[in-house]
């Protein structure tokens, strides 16, 4: 099996694979162990070293912890992220704790400000006891060892945060329907590019709604048009090991070409808008 390659992780001096496990897929369920350990173990296999989690993801972080907790030997290789959508120091520190205490870990890759979505919640962030304090104090003092910001509404508000907030890393979403939509790839990803922020690709596959095989929309189409973008990792959730195998063939394989990049967002332009549903109602 090729060994999957490495990218920067923005300035943080070290790499990861290209693509890397979501937090969503069986990760984001309740009771399903035997599955989840599967799909993180076959991701292991394969080489990924970017693995995505968060608070809020039902018992993602718990299923990550059975793991680390029985192979602490594995632990040391991968980069281990999370995620706490709250929006003052306190609550976010007890994020922390708690999320640190199902990994079983003592210290988190990257730790992320969840899902920042209008200028309200980012004036409550970066103001008197907003969460942002929590996130920098936790760097500080080295139980995260990076932190970052992410969103998927406004392009707007996330180039604000990049371009404002001491963040290492942003997620966004990266697809045809964000070629066609610009802001996020054309805005939010130069900002980061700017700042030396690493960009987190999420949304590849829309949710599976984007997927239309008999256009040629297929998921390695899509990881492939994410891979041909400046970003460090595109995360894909998965529910099988089989699909983890997928999403490994796709990150070996080469990014998309710039001219069937172009056709995949011509095909999503006229009805981009629509389709993307995570930017909220129209």
């Amino acid at each position: 099996m090729t060994a999957l390659g490495k990218r920067r992780f923005g300035k943080t001096g070290r790499g990861v694979t290209p693509v890397g496990l979501g937090g969503e897929g069986v990760l984001r369920t309740y009771g399903r162990h035997a599955e989840a350990n599967a799909v993180i173990m076959e991701a292991l296999n394969q080489g990924i070293t970017y693995f995505d989690s968060a608070k809020v993801y039902a018992e993602s972080e718990d299923y990550y912890g059975e793991v680390w907790r029985s192979r602490p030997d594995l632990r040391t290789s991968v980069f281990q992220a999370s995620k706490s959508a709250s929006r003052n120091h306190a609550d976010a520190e007890m994020d922390l704790q708690e999320t640190l205490q199902k990994m079983g870990i003592a210290t988190l890759d990257l730790w992320q400000i969840h899902d920042v979505r209008t200028f309200a919640e980012v004036r409550e962030i970066e103001g008197a006891s907003g969460a942002l304090e929590a996130f920098i104090e936790a760097k500080e003092s080295g139980i995260v060892r990076q932190i970052g910001v992410t969103g998927h509404h406004d392009p707007d508000v996330l180039s604000h945060a990049v371009e404002n907030w001491p963040v290492d890393a942003v997620m966004m979403p990266v697809n045809p329907v964000e070629g066609a939509l610009g802001g996020f790839l054309s805005s939010t990803l130069t900002t980061a590019r700017e700042q030396g922020a690493a960009v987190i690709g999420m949304k590849v596959l829309g949710g599976s709604n984007f997927l239309v095989p008999d256009a040629g929309v297929t998921p390695e189409a899509l990881i492939r048009y994410a891979l041909a973008q400046e970003i460090s990792v595109a995360i894909v959730g998965c529910f099988t090991p089989a699909e983890v195998q997928a999403l490994a063939a796709a990150g070996r394989s080469d990014p998309l070409p710039d001219d069937d990049a172009e056709a995949l967002i011509e095909a999503f332009r006229p009805y981009a808008r629509e389709v993307a549903y995570y930017r909220g109602p129209l």
